[in-house]
């Protein structure tokens, strides 16, 4: 529930906070004085549009703040902490900064955020009802998602299966089209998989098979040059010849330090790495002669190994930068194959899914039709009943569902609202049949009957009682005093019938030192509020007449709530 809302320098109003409660809170003024700012003040908590123009003259930014009392609203709460806020001692702070130059900031509990998350935060507090949402109420989507909200529980479980058995129908069919759409680059792209994976089978290759040959091919095509530096290499560490070699010099100097071990320990230590060395030396000498017995040419594998290269060469020109690529390539396009050569299958049963899909597709939106019929006669009795004590004695709602020419996501209903204002008149479409006094009270009507299924905390409503007066007045102040035993009840009136049915009256003052014209907010007690009902009656805030019809009025509202 919004508990305060703070406003500086919007529009004509320079600071000024707005303290709100249960019931109804009702906003009156005389015309100027800036009574729609405090709508235009919640548009922008809502995430509106933010118009620089809005920016009070002279400022360089306009703010508002609106605390919200968290209560039961723990989805609101999360959504708070997700965005990055905080919910202290119960109560979220929202905020909304516009400047002169039509930058705007937003604040979720303390947290800067972008716009979009704000909206996304404070939408589901707020109904603002306006001239402009009598409007909306005259679209279609309005007027099924009315009835569909008054269906409840029941009616919205229906529509959540068929919106899901839709969009799997959908889903299959747009699969289906494609499929067959595609049969025939589907069958051109299997003969060249089929091809490919051919040429691969063909040659066989193995994992790193063009490494190690590649590494084959150089060591045969130079064999003799191999064994001639591995000969010279061998007799260098271990002569055959009797020439000076490695193994003869180190164990020379061995020799020598052995001789004067007993003179120097150090000296030992020498010799004794290298008799090391000298071990190792005719190792390595040893191994350097096998190595050189073992190196053969051999044309005939030297070709052998050139020819199965340049075969692998070929797979890899087409299907990879090595062998290790081509044979995952043969493994993707194996398994794609099989995909494509399953196209007929996969088409059948993809045929199957879909008409299975179609009759339980079929099936939910009889249902939800007819559920919606139900909820339609039940929602049409409420409300013409409600448009009957809002002085519409005569007026008939009917609430029409009729069978769309296609499936949508909604279902397959158009509906429709439909208005006999008078005895006798048949019902026609609102957009033709009401007047705009009269879509005021079939709105208004319409959020009586829907309040008990309404999730949203607050309703606004701004001036929606444009075009009514005398009895019809009285009477939407008592539907709007009805509306605020469920829920927080703001409306922007000019009605003095309806002001009087407020728990709390707000009046917007407006003054001026003569250069600057400036409002502010002012929660009116008894007395204030009997004068500024008389200046709503009859222009005087103190004549007698007036102030005499003005107690009559609060004393009529206060027996009735």
């Amino acid at each position: 529930m919004l508990e305060e809302i703070r406003i500086g320098q919007l529009g004509v109003i320079d600071s000024s906070t707005l303290e709100l409660g249960p019931g109804l809170t009702v906003i009156t003024g005389e015309t100027g004085a800036g009574k729609t700012m405090i709508v235009t003040a919640l548009g922008l908590l809502l995430g509106g549009r933010a118009d620089s123009g809005a920016v009070r003259t002279g400022a360089k930014n306009a703010r508002v703040e609106g605390v919200v009392r968290v209560g039961a609203l723990r989805e609101f709460a999360a959504s708070v902490e997700e965005a990055g806020g905080e919910v202290e001692d119960d109560r979220v702070v929202l905020a909304r900064n516009v400047s002169a130059e039509g930058r705007s900031r937003a604040f979720v509990g303390g947290a800067a955020v972008p716009v979009s998350s704000l909206a996304a935060v404070s939408e589901p507090l707020v109904a603002v009802h306006g001239q402009s949402d009598q409007h909306r109420l005259l679209r279609a989507r309005a007027q099924r998602e009315a009835l569909d909200r008054f269906g409840g529980t029941e009616l919205a479980t229906l529509l959540a299966t068929y919106a899901d058995l839709y969009r799997r129908h959908d889903a299959v069919e747009r699969e289906l089209a494609d499929v067959v759409a595609h049969a025939r680059e589907r069958a051109q792209e299997a003969d060249l998989l089929r091809f490919g994976l051919g040429e691969v089978e063909a040659v066989a290759p193995e994992p790193g098979e063009d490494a190690a040959l590649a590494a084959e091919e150089s060591r045969l095509g130079f064999a003799d040059t191999l064994r001639t530096a591995a000969e010279q290499a061998r007799e260098a560490l271990s002569s055959e010849q009797g020439d000076p070699d490695a193994l003869a010099a180190t164990s020379a100097a061995r020799t020598l330090l052995d001789g004067v071990r007993e003179h120097d320990a150090e000296a030992g230590e020498l010799a004794d790495r290298l008799a090391e060395i000298t071990y190792l030396l005719s190792d390595l000498a040893a191994d350097v002669a096998s190595y050189a017995t073992r190196i053969d040419t051999d044309p005939t594998r030297l070709a052998a190994v050139s020819e199965r290269r340049a075969a692998l060469t070929a797979l890899t020109r087409k299907y990879g930068e090595s062998i290790d690529e081509v044979l995952a390539w043969a493994e993707r396009s194996a398994t794609r194959l099989l995909e494509l050569d399953g196209t007929d299958e996969r088409i059948e049963v993809l045929r199957a899914e879909q008409e299975v899909l179609r009759r339980d597709r079929d099936t939910a939106a009889s249902a939800l039709t007819a559920a919606r019929g139900v909820a339609a006669g039940r929602l049409a009795e409420e409300v013409t009943a409600e448009l009957a004590l809002l002085a519409m004695p005569h007026a008939r709602l009917t609430v029409e569902v009729r069978p769309k020419e296609r499936f949508t996501a909604s279902g397959a209903d158009e509906v429709e609202l439909m208005l006999a204002a008078n005895t006798g008149s048949e019902p026609r479409p609102l957009a033709k049949g009401a007047s705009g006094g009269e879509l005021s009270r079939v709105m208004l009507a319409l959020e009586v009957a829907l309040a008990g299924t309404s999730p949203v905390p607050t309703f606004v409503f701004d001036e929606v009682d444009a075009g009514v007066g005398g009895a019809a007045a009285v009477e939407v102040g008592r539907r709007l005093a009805q509306l605020a035993r469920s829920a927080q009840v703001l409306v922007v009136t000019h009605l003095p019938q309806v002001a009087a049915y407020a728990d709390r009256h707000v009046v917007v003052e407006k003054s001026s030192d003569g250069t600057v014209t400036s409002s502010g907010l002012t929660v009116l007690d008894d007395e204030q509020r009997e004068r500024e009902l008389s200046r709503m009656l009859a222009g005087l805030a103190d004549s007698d007449t007036a102030l005499a019809h003005a107690r009559e009025l609060l004393d009529v509202a206060h027996s009735e709530r």
